[in-house]
């Protein structure tokens, strides 16, 4: 396979480096060395202890090897001893075995010989007992006497077996061991293409719908409302991001995913539903999203009142099932994430609106920082339960939306809404008369 880059802009270190992470041009494999020790049970053992016990056990092979070569050679040289004996009398033994009914005892008791040397005596042959015979016994005799002492003499000292094993494996490497046909070479380590870093950066807005189908249509100057949508489907969000960025997920069991906006697809079409995407629990909906950007920081409440406040970054995630970042208490539902700047965080207000049309305004620096839980009691909602909040500083103004209102709707600056600023676990205040049914919009002041 010849990969041939299309440009001489490709750093092609880089490149290689891709390849050796994610091909098995470079692979490690792991060993489990699950072996019988000297202690004759099986255990996992790291390559320190394995080579430790093998020396061991190598040593002691040695060792054996050589009683059981001595054991040989005393035994080979008594039966020499016995045979130089009866050298110096031929002619008396053998007519002691011609005479002798037996001869055996009759060897022993007369040469003082043992069992072992009369047998061997008795075994001759008669061309054995020749002189040119006598002279490679003689001969024998003397070179085991020689190994017998230099056998005795590595046996006395431990130092000598351990030199004596290191000696034999080196002359076992020499004859089976090869030179490395591979050289090993010092490398940076193999590192994954970062792939956001060779994305261009371009103006993306990426749209949400209610039915929980995203897309992202290049621009920001993108009308989503009059995009098409699938049969009972509509607008949910749009975000406003770059190509090379990631989108945050919020689903109503409070888990996060992460999408790269590279990989989703063109709003040319209706989009793909996220669940083709992401692994959510059963009936879970998607209620929001928002960027995963540096210095970004997030408000994250559910319907039940409790919330924290979170940076992006920390809801970034790699895994299908996502990241679980809100505590949802049973019942509840998380509400769509509300992201601002970490300078922004001394100016801006948390708007909290009930069921029961109880507004809560409560300063964004009260609430608690936290990376995943439940969060801290934001409003007292008791059973009404939250289903609208917002973030805005004293510079924007709330619209009161009452529907069916003929009129022009409320708008209420800061000196409007002020009075409805209270402490965190507040209760409220109720909404004025003809607001039973009103819900919120944040606008910039005019």
């Amino acid at each position: 396979l010849v990969i041939v880059p299309r440009s001489n802009r490709v750093d092609i270190s880089e490149l290689m480096a891709h390849l050796f992470a994610v091909t098995d041009l470079e692979r490690s494999y792991r060993v489990n060395m699950n072996v019988v020790g000297l202690n004759g049970k099986p255990a996992v053992k790291d390559l320190k202890t394995i080579l430790q016990e093998w020396l061991t056990y190598r040593t002691e092979t040695v060792r054996l090897r050589l009683v059981t070569r001595l054991n040989k050679i005393i035994e080979r040289l008594h039966v020499l001893d016995g045979f130089l004996t009866i050298f110096l009398h031929l002619d008396e033994v053998i007519h002691l075995i011609r005479e002798s009914e037996h001869p055996k005892p009759a060897l022993m008791q007369r040469f003082a010989l043992s069992e072992r040397q009369a047998e061997a005596i008795l075994e001759l042959r008669l061309r054995q007992l020749a002189k040119l015979e006598v002279i490679k016994i003689e001969t024998e005799h003397k070179a085991l006497s020689q190994e017998k002492e230099q056998l005795e003499n590595i046996l006395s000292s431990e130092v000598k077996i351990r030199t004596l094993v290191k000696k034999e494996l080196s002359e076992v490497a020499k004859i089976h061991g090869d030179s490395r046909r591979a050289p090993l070479i010092e490398r940076e380590q193999a590192q994954v293409l970062k792939t956001l870093e060779k994305i261009p950066e371009e103006a993306t807005t990426v749209i949400l719908s209610e039915k929980g189908w995203i897309r992202a249509a290049k621009g920001h100057e993108i009308d989503a409302k009059q995009l098409s949508y699938k049969a009972g489907d509509a607008l949910q969000q749009t975000v406003l991001a770059k190509s090379n960025q990631s989108i945050l997920l919020l689903d109503s069991t409070g888990r996060v995913y992460t999408l790269p906006i590279h990989t989703l697809p063109s709003a040319r079409g209706q989009g793909e539903p996220v669940t083709g995407r992401v692994t959510s629990p059963t009936n879970a909906v998607f209620t929001g999203m928002m960027l995963a950007t540096k210095h970004h920081y997030a408000v994250l409440l559910s319907s039940s009142g409790y919330g924290f406040v979170v940076p992006t970054e920390e809801l970034v995630g790699k895994n299908r099932q996502g990241k679980t970042a809100l505590k949802v208490s049973e019942g509840a539902t998380s509400l769509p994430p509300i992201p601002f700047v970490v300078e922004e965080r001394s100016t801006l207000y948390l708007g909290l609106l009930t069921a029961g049309r109880r507004l809560l305004i409560v300063p964004v620096s009260d609430l608690s920082e936290m990376t995943k839980g439940k969060g801290s009691k934001l409003i007292n909602a008791k059973s009404d339960g939250v289903i609208w909040a917002g973030c805005f500083t004293k510079k924007m103004c709330l619209n009161i939306q009452i529907p069916g209102r003929k009129r022009a709707q409320p708008t209420w600056a800061f000196k409007e809404w002020r009075s409805y600023v209270g402490a965190l676990g507040d209760r409220g205040e109720k909404l004025p008369k003809g607001c039973e049914k009103a819900t919120i919009e944040i606008s910039e002041l005019q």
